[in-house]
C-alpha cells in the first residue's frame, strides 16, 4: 500500500543537502530561494549543511544523514527540499533511518533521485521528483515548474493532471537572470520512438540514470520486492533522464537494467531532454531508444520535461498514472491512490 504525503499550507520546510552544500560564494542566492519560499507562506528550519561544501560533498556521510533523518523524525518539519543535487549521495543509504521514515514529502532530482527511489522502494512512502529549491528562487515560475506545489498537496484519492511544457531552456545563461530563472526559448516536442500517439498505464518509479543505476544490486534497489508487496499485479512506468553519459554508456546502464529485472512488467519508459547523450561513433540517443523498444516491445517516449534541461514536471514516485502523447504534446494524470 502506497503511502503519500500532503503538502499544508503554511508548512515548515526542512532545508538539508544530502548531497552537495552551497559554496559561500552562493550563499546570497541561496538566500533569495529561502526568503521566496517565506514569501509564499512557508517556514523555512536550514540545517548546518546546507552551508558548506567541500571535497564534492556537503559534509561527512554521518553528518549528512544524522541531519537527514532528524528532520524526518522532527513533527515540526512538514516537507524537505534539499538546495540541489550533487554527486555523492549514495554514501549516506546505510545511515538512514529507513524503519522510522514519515510521511512527509521529499522534493529534487538529479543526484537526489537516489534517496527518493531508494525511499519509495524501501518503505512504500511516496517521493516526488520536481524542482530544485535553488530554481525557486525567481518572483515567480512557469507554468510547469509552479505546480509542484498542486501537486504535493493533493490529497490521497485524489488525481492531479500536469501538461508538456510550452517551451523549454536550452542553456543556462546565470550572466544574464531571469525573473523566472530559466530562459525558455526552445519549442517542447514530447516524441515516441513509433512515431505514433502513445497511452500507457503504470506506477511511476525513475530518476537519473547516471546515479540510480548504482542502486542495482543493493538492498535500496530492490525493485522486485516492491513490485510484489506494494503493487498487486500493476505495471511500473520508468522516467529516466540523462545527466552526463555518453550514449553508449546509457546503453549499458540500460542493458544492467533490463538483466537486473528492472523492466519486467513494465508498460512504457519515458526519457527526459538532455544535454548529453553525446554519440559515440555514429551512435545515437535515438538509436538506444530504438533498441531498447525492440527489445522490450513497450512504448518509449522521449524528450519529455524532466531533469537537467528544464522545466520539469513533477513525478511522484508511487503514483499511479496515465501518460498520453499525441502530436508532441503530452499530458500525465497521477493518482494518489494505494
Amino acid at each position: 500500500m502506497i503511502k503519500y504525503p500532503h503538502l499544508k499550507k503554511g508548512a515548515t520546510i526542512g532545508v538539508t543537502a544530502p548531497s552537495s552544500g552551497v559554496p559561500v560564494e552562493l550563499h546570497d542566492m541561496f538566500k533569495l530561494a529561502l526568503s521566496r519560499m517565506e514569501m509564499k507562506g512557508f517556514s523555512i528550519a536550514c540545517g548546518d549543511t546546507v552551508w558548506t561544501q567541500d571535497k564534492a560533498k556537503s559534509s561527512s556521510a554521518k553528518n549528512r544523514a544524522a541531519e537527514f533523518n532528524a528532520m524526518m523524525h522532527d513533527d515540526n518539519i512538514d516537507i524537505i527540499i534539499p538546495p540541489w543535487g550533487g554527486e555523492l549521495l549514495i554514501e549516506i543509504l546505510e545511515l538512514i533511518d529507513f524503519e522510522n521514515i514519515k510521511q512527509k514529502w521529499v522534493l529534487g532530482y538529479s543526484d537526489l533521485s537516489v534517496l527518493l527511489l531508494a525511499m519509495t522502494l524501501k518503505t512504500g512512502t511516496a517521493t516526488a521528483h520536481g524542482t530544485n529549491l535553488i530554481d525557486l528562487r525567481g518572483e515567480y515560475s512557469d507554468d510547469t515548474t509552479a505546480l509542484w506545489q498542486a501537486v504535493l498537496s493533493t490529497n490521497t484519492g485524489e488525481s492531479v493532471l500536469q501538461r508538456s511544457s510550452v517551451l523549454y531552456q536550452k542553456e543556462w545563461q546565470h550572466d544574464n537572470p531571469s525573473p523566472h530563472v530559466f530562459h525558455l526559448t526552445e519549442n517542447t516536442n514530447w516524441k515516441t520512438v513509433s512515431n505514433n500517439s502513445v497511452k500507457i498505464q503504470g506506477r511511476i518509479l525513475g530518476g537519473c540514470i547516471d546515479v540510480i543505476r548504482h542502486l542495482i544490486g543493493t538492498p535500496f534497489g530492490d525493485v522486485q520486492r516492491f513490485r510484489k508487496k506494494y503493487l498487486n499485479g500493476e505495471p511500473v512506468i520508468w522516467y529516466l533522464e540523462n545527466c552526463e553519459m555518453t550514449t553508449t554508456d546509457l546503453r549499458r546502464s540500460l542493458v544492467q537494467m533490463k538483466l537486473a529485472g528492472w523492466f519486467e512488467h513494465c508498460s512504457g519508459i519515458m526519457f527526459g531532454r538532455s544535454a548529453a547523450n553525446m554519440p559515440v561513433g555514429n551512435y545515437t540517443a535515438e538509436d538506444v531508444y530504438q533498441n531498447l523498444a525492440d527489445e522490450l516491445e513497450i512504448a518509449i517516449i522521449y524528450d519529455i520535461d524532466c531533469g537537467h534541461v528544464p522545466p520539469q514536471i513533477t513525478f511522484i514516485n508511487g503514483a499511479y498514472a496515465e501518460v498520453k502523447v499525441e502530436e508532441g504534446k503530452g499530458t500525465i494524470l497521477q493518482y494518489f491512490n494505494s
